[in-house]
This record gives C-alpha cells, sequence and structure tokens, in this order.
C-alpha cells in the first residue's frame, strides 16, 4: 500500500487519534466524594472568588484549543469542519507528543468571521490558549485580530505565524551560509494568503528591506486589480519601487525565493536569473514550487521545502508545540511578536555556527533540543514584555 492508503486503513482502525482519560482515580466511595460531589464544591467556591485558580485547580493551564471552520484544509481547500477534524486531531496529537500540551479540536459549522469570533470566545475559559488552524485567508486574519482583542489567552493562528518563525529561522542561518545580509538582499514571497503574508510582516519586523510579494498572476503593486485588504496593506512595506511584472520579472536579481503558492510555479531558468548563491524555499507541499535538484542546477546554494525527503524540512511542528508550552509556562495572556521572534532566533541557535551549512540551516522534526529552547526562548520574551501572569 501506499501512504495514503495506509493512513486511510489505520483511520479506520483508530476510529480516531485522541481520547480523554482520568488523571485521578474513582475507585472508592471516598474517592467519588473528593473527585465530585460533595468535595468538587470548593475548588469551584474558589474559582468563583477567584477566577484565575481556575489555573491551579484545573487543566486549563495546560490545554489548548484547536479551531477550525474547515476552509483551508491542508491542500485540500474548503471541505468542510468535519471532514477537517481528522487533521485537527492530528493536531492534537502533536501538541502533546512535541510539547506535552493537551489540546482538544473544535470544528466550527460556520463562515461568518464574528459568529467564530463569539463562540471562541464564549469558550475560552476553559482553555488556556487557542490554536486557529486551516481557515481560509484574508478571514483568518479578521478572526484572530478580534479574537486577540476579546481574549485574554494566547491566540496563535499556526499557518501564519508558526510557518513565520520557522522560515525566518531557516533564513538566519542560509544567510550565514552565503555570506549575505538581511539589509541588502532582495526577497520574493509567492503567495499571498495567510502563509505569504505573515512571513513577509515577521521578516518585515526582523529587518529584511527589500520584499516583493506575488501569486499566480505576477507582482503585487498599485496596478494590480482585485487585492483583498490584507494584502493592499501589505504594498505600503513592499513591493516600494512599484515593480510590475510577472514572478520571473521579480526574480531577476533576487536573492531569495519563498513560495507558499503552488506546484512547479519556478524553473531552473528563471532561478538562474536570480543573484549568485540564490536562497530558495519552496514550501509547496507535497509538491514545491521547484524540486531541489532543479533549484541547484539553476545556480540556487541553500534549497528548503516542505518536505521530509530532503534536506532543510520547513516544518510548523518546530514552532507551535514549544511556542505554547512556553506561554503556558509563565501562564502569558498573548503570544506577542518579540514571543514569536524569540521562537525563531532559539530555533535557529540549535544549530551552531561552525555546523551551519547548505544542508543544515534548521534542525530536524525530532531534534530532541527545539521543545525546551523555544519554550524557555518564549517564557523569558513573555515575561520581558508584561504578558505573563507567572514568574519563570
Amino acid at each position: 500500500m501506499n501512504i495514503a492508503e495506509k493512513a486511510l486503513e489505520k483511520h479506520y482502525e483508530w476510529k480516531g487519534k485522541i481520547e480523554v482519560r482520568a488523571s485521578v482515580p474513582v475507585n472508592s466511595s471516598e474517592d467519588l466524594s473528593i473527585a465530585y460531589t460533595p468535595g468538587v464544591a470548593e475548588p469551584c467556591l474558589e474559582i468563583q472568588k477567584d477566577i484565575t485558580k481556575s489555573y491551579e485547580l484545573t487543566r486549563r493551564w495546560n490545554m489548548c484549543a484547536v479551531i477550525t471552520d474547515g476552509t483551508a484544509i491542508l491542500g485540500l481547500g474548503d471541505i468542510g469542519p468535519e471532514a477537517g477534524m481528522p487533521v485537527m486531531e492530528g493536531k492534537c496529537v502533536l501538541f502533546k507528543s512535541f510539547g506535552d500540551v493537551d489540546a482538544f479540536p473544535l470544528c466550527i459549522k460556520s463562515k461568518d468571521v464574528d459568529e467564530i469570533v463569539n463562540t471562541v470566545y464564549l469558550l475560552s475559559g476553559s482553555f488556556g490558549g487557542v490554536n486557529l488552524e486551516d481557515i481560509a485567508a484574508p478571514r483568518c486574519f479578521e478572526i484572530e485580530r478580534k479574537l486577540k482583542e476579546k481574549c485574554d489567552i494566547p491566540i496563535f493562528h499556526d499557518d501564519q505565524h508558526g510557518t513565520a518563525i520557522v522560515v525566518l529561522s531557516g533564513l538566519i542561518n542560509a544567510l550565514k551560509v552565503v555570506g549575505k545580509t538581511k539589509e541588502e538582499v532582495k526577497v520574493v514571497v509567492n503567495g499571498a494568503g495567510s502563509a505569504g503574508i505573515a512571513v513577509s510582516r515577521l521578516l518585515l519586523a526582523y529587518g529584511f528591506k527589500n520584499l516583493i510579494l506575488c501569486d499566480r498572476f505576477g507582482i503585487m503593486s498599485s496596478a494590480y486589480e482585485g487585492l483583498n485588504w490584507a494584502q493592499k496593506e501589505m504594498l505600503k512595506t513592499t513591493n516600494l519601487e512599484d515593480m510590475k511584472g510577472t514572478l520571473a520579472d521579480a526574480l531577476v536579481g533576487a536573492d531569495i525565493f519563498l513560495g507558499f503558492s503552488r506546484p512547479n510555479m519556478v524553473t531552473t531558468e528563471m532561478v538562474k536569473t536570480m543573484n549568485r548563491d540564490a536562497i530558495i524555499f519552496a514550501c509547496a507541499n507535497p509538491t514545491p514550487e521547484i524540486f531541489p535538484e532543479d533549484a541547484k542546477a539553476g545556480g540556487a546554494k541553500v534549497i528548503s521545502t516542505g518536505r521530509s525527503d530532503y534536506p532543510n524540512q520547513i516544518n510548523n511542528v518546530l514552532v507551535f508545540p514549544g511556542v505554547f508550552r512556553g506561554a503556558f509556562d509563565v501562564r502569558a495572556k498573548d503570544i506577542n511578536e518579540e514571543m514569536k521572534m524569540a521562537a525563531a532566533m532559539a530555533i535557529a541557535g540549535i544549530i551552531p555556527d561552525d555546523e551551519v551549512n547548505e544542508n543544515n540551516i534548521i534542525p530536524k522534526a525530532f531534534d530532541p533540543r527545539v521543545r525546551d529552547a523555544v519554550a524557555a526562548a518564549v517564557a523569558e520574551a513573555a515575561v520581558r514584555t508584561g504578558v505573563a501572569r507567572k514568574s519563570l
């Protein structure tokens, strides 16, 4: 069987990838009286007096809600909330396996921004944080923004920020390999959805200066019709020379290509027009914008994809478990830009400078050092920026 056939067979066998298990015994009348009535009234009354006690007297301190509306599931698109459940269950497995974070999937049957926001807000008292997942752009930006305004717990859209963090961490080390600086390089980002926009924002915040956003129709400029509000906002800080044309035009003289779009968007000939020792992150999955061997033939020096069968895999599992672990450890009320930046630098720093090379710019998904390094950096940044409600 191929991997798709094997996965389907196993999912029929598993009948779900997570379950709820009791963590306390209920083997006697005394056990029952302590865990449930009448004894349970005492912690309830404590929480009534001080809601923050919910972090000490319930599992809320370590519980993350994984939320989707089913509109952007993997590469499958708008397949609905029920069809998205296997992915959300899988995400919960990764939270537990890589971050020791308990996570619960909630798939919402609505595409209305305010309805989704209100639903999550009303449930937020049961969780220590919210991971938004596979929600289509630009609605995802608005949902996240409104939730961050209403909720007093971390709200994190992994498709945006997890991707941005892991890409930045890879670029930090890739620039060391090619001997270029963030201020001098020309960056072309193909794909102006949630990932492409979030990556662009984080790179600009980190200090990259020259960045051009494209989609399958070409360079996003003042002449581009049909931009959504989030894309229009990006024009204020990208493509400052208002360049027009195709992706091929944008790549001429570029130092870095970052792809969050579609398979086979870039050719070897296009890579040849880029500057010497180009960096290519072709993240479309499972088929990248260009395969590494073709990018190498065009002269690229450092190449990453989202695939595990090539070096330098861009994988969000390096990010979200450690980010939430760190946020939960200090009971953070937000995941801010400083925490994201700290996570990116922590991941990059896993690899010592003398071990960084064109095939080793980012840790592997199962590197045991990643979680603790990311969690520590995120927790410290939360304390430093005043969003922590608990000391280290």
